[in-house]
């Protein structure tokens, strides 16, 4: 019994001691003895941190190399001269050298405030940084893409601004997105610097005054006074204009008749938009008979009687009339049924455009055998319907006219073409061409 302990003992003992058996050999070792050990295996390798496959980094570096590459024969001078300013930006991102004359083109070119601002951090970083030319191209970038917060920031941080074409930009930027304030700020600015403005400077300073008429006469007068400087007529239709919108009519006309020159057919014409605009009926008429010879006036009397002419054309012939009671009468029984239909449509009698003291009635009756409304009543008559009607007139057609052969193009269906000494107006489906602005 003992000799069976002792021999089992031994054999245990050489079992433990026994080398692995490599995998391609056949197990010597009992069963339940084999399974323990693989049992056991199982459970150390799972407690061991698992790993994970590594990337050659070398692999990683040559396909990103590859992809960030540009192709080694470009030209960005030529891709600029071609258009291609986006691409050109795109390459100059990449690494790609650009010369002096690519940044030139491109800030020209650029027009999209997101690839302006790239091409600004381009310029930093090149030796082109303190140009004073590209850094002016490049406040004019920022403005033309209404971005007058960026373009200061360049304009401020120029070490030369003493271009005063420089100053006319941020000046004209701030007054065309409505920052005129800033404007007249940075004028003020330029003169502490000591730079002294010219004619230009005063004109877009004068824009800059915007409905201060106060200060507006006041930039004026110091044009001539503080640096002796003779205005010119676009100086003068700035502050006709800021005068005209403010209402002061009175004073515009002071202020054309103290000219030193004889006043253009612009100033007059200036004037006379306002006239209409703010209704003073009587001065528009008064600058109306200073543009038209008087061999060409018009007299408005209630009789309809009128020495202006008329011309219809159709039928490829010109028909004349130099007085209304030439017309036939089937012409005014034409005209008397379009202003019924006309009030229909909504349309009033503006009587401010006749200046005699008569009854409303009167008046009205006056307005309505107009020699172009008396034209365009023939013409409808004598024409194949459908067609164009023109008519040309030698005079200004008045406001009430002008509304009134709106509502007859809608009525009758067709354009009616009106030439009057001014522009052509072309009524069509109840609208004008001009934007009731003429």
């Amino acid at each position: 019994m003992a000799s069976t302990s002792l021999s089992s003992i031994q054999f245990k003992f050489r079992i433990l001691k026994q080398p692995k058996s490599p995998s391609h050999l056949s197990n010597p070792f009992p069963k339940s003895f084999c399974t323990a050990s693989q049992n056991n295996a199982t459970t150390n390798r799972r407690r061991l941190p698992p790993t994970k496959p590594q990337t050659p980094r070398k692999h990683t570096t040559n396909r990103h190399s590859t992809t960030q590459s540009p192709p080694p024969d470009i030209n960005l001078t030529t891709l600029c001269k071609n258009g291609s300013i986006k691409e050109t930006i795109e390459l100059m991102s990449q690494g790609v050298h650009a010369g002096y004359d690519v940044f030139d083109t491109v800030l020209d070119s650029c027009d999209e405030i997101e690839l302006g601002k790239k091409v600004q951090q381009l310029l930093i970083r090149s030796p082109y940084y303190g140009n004073v030319k590209l850094n002016s191209k490049l406040v004019k970038m920022y403005v033309k893409c209404n971005s007058m917060r960026d373009a200061r920031r360049v304009f401020d941080r120029m070490r030369e601004r003493e271009d005063l074409m420089l100053w006319h930009l941020m000046i004209k930027g701030y007054v065309d997105n409505g920052e005129a304030d800033a404007g007249l700020l940075l004028f003020d600015q330029m003169k502490e610097l000591g730079l002294n403005p010219n004619d230009e400077t005063f004109r877009l300073v004068l824009l800059a005054c915007g409905d201060s008429v106060q200060e507006c006469l006041k930039q004026f007068k110091s044009m001539r006074c503080e640096y002796n400087l003779v205005p010119e007529i676009d100086h003068y239709l700035v502050v006709i204009d800021v005068l005209g919108k403010a209402g002061h009519l009175n004073e515009a006309v002071e202020f054309v008749e103290k000219m030193p020159f004889e006043p253009a057919i612009e100033i007059w014409e200036s004037l006379m938009k306002y006239a209409r605009i703010h209704g003073d009926i009587e001065l528009e008429d008064r600058i109306e008979a200073i543009l038209v010879p008087s061999t060409m006036t018009v007299d408005k009397l209630p009789n309809g009687k009128q020495s202006l002419v008329n011309m219809i054309e159709g039928k490829n012939k010109v028909n004349e009339y130099r007085n209304t009671d030439l017309y036939k009468e089937d012409a005014y029984e034409k005209l008397r049924g379009l202003n019924g239909q006309m009030r229909d449509y909504g349309y009033v009698p503006d009587t401010r455009y006749v200046l005699h003291d008569i009854d409303q009635e009167a008046k009205e009756q006056a307005l309505m055998y107009h020699s172009e409304r008396l034209a365009i009543a023939y013409g409808l008559i004598s024409t194949p319907a459908r067609t164009t009607l023109r008519v040309i007139k030698n005079l200004r057609i008045c406001g009430d006219c002008h509304n009134a052969i709106k509502i007859m193009s809608k009525i009758v269906g067709r354009e009616l073409i009106v030439r009057d000494n001014k522009r052509f107006h072309h009524f069509k489906d109840g609208k004008c061409s001009c934007g009731d602005y003429w």
